[in-house]
């Protein structure tokens, strides 16, 4: 997907593209995970579909739930839904940087190579 550092820096249009891609891809997970939240707690909780998804997009936010859920596996699901969603937010946020750092490395590698 990146570029070895031996080639040259790819153009403003490439790294758009690149950055259009990592961008669709993280917002996909991010409409997945919470698709999955809201699942969860309708089927476990017998929550509305509009508070299930208060709950879930609270949960990925980093906010906590809204309603606290009452039946066993509800509790679990939402301690194991959290914890997932903590490790989506950090997967998103390397998605998006990913491109932004591997450009920013490159270039300092390639200005050292001019010297």
């Amino acid at each position: 997907m990146f570029e070895h550092l031996a080639q040259p820096v790819i153009s403003p249009q490439q790294f758009t593209i690149r950055l259009l891609h990592s961008g669709i891809i993280a917002i996909a997970l991010v409409a997945v995970s919470l698709f999955i939240g809201m699942v969860g707690y309708r089927i476990l909780e017998g929550l509305t579909w509009i508070d299930a998804f208060l709950n879930a997009s609270m949960l990925l936010g980093g906010m906590g739930p809204v309603n606290t859920p009452a039946t066993f596996g509800g509790k679990l699901f939402a301690g194991l839904y959290a914890l997932y969603c903590g490790l989506a937010v950090i997967l998103v946020a390397g998605l998006i940087l990913a491109p932004v750092a591997h450009r920013i490395l490159h270039r300092f590698h390639m200005e050292g190579r001019d010297q």
